[in-house]
């Protein structure tokens, strides 16, 4: 049942990435262009989507999840190197590409090339920062 109901939010995740049009790199890179043709469309994606979200984080926070045995929330808040340094690269891609994570798997069904070359881009990118976190770090992990 907890892969059925992961299936549907990211079939509904899916599909308002696509409805909203933030599959589509220029309307990112159009909202990120603050200097030249802004485009404040994915503003109005992120509010709706934080007046979604807050409240139902607040309604749920503390209550036994229907899919699991019990919330996983994180508990670190505080700022280090690593997370600065992985927000700063994930900007830079996603300022260059247009395209973040989420958006990306959602392309798969309307640009394919597109979305395969983000994909394998992200991945290695993503195995290069884990091998270079443990050389740097010293662990053997």
């Amino acid at each position: 049942m907890t892969i059925l109901a992961a299936a549907l939010a990211g079939i509904i995740f899916g599909t308002g990435l696509t409805i909203s049009g933030m599959v589509n790199p220029t309307v990112v890179l159009g909202f990120l262009d603050i200097a030249g043709n802004w485009d404040p469309s994915l503003l109005f994606v992120m509010v709706g989507a934080l007046a979604v979200a807050i409240p139902g984080y607040y309604f749920l926070k503390g209550r036994r999840p229907a899919f699991a045995e019990m919330q996983s929330i994180p508990s670190r808040v505080d700022i280090d190197r690593p997370l600065i340094l992985g927000a700063v690269i994930f900007g830079l891609g996603w300022g260059l590409a247009g395209i973040c994570p989420g958006p990306a798997i959602t392309m798969l069904g309307i640009q394919p090339s597109w979305a395969l070359i983000f994909i394998a881009s992200m991945s290695a990118g993503m195995l290069l920062a884990r091998y270079a976190g443990r050389y740097f770090s010293g662990s053997t992990q």
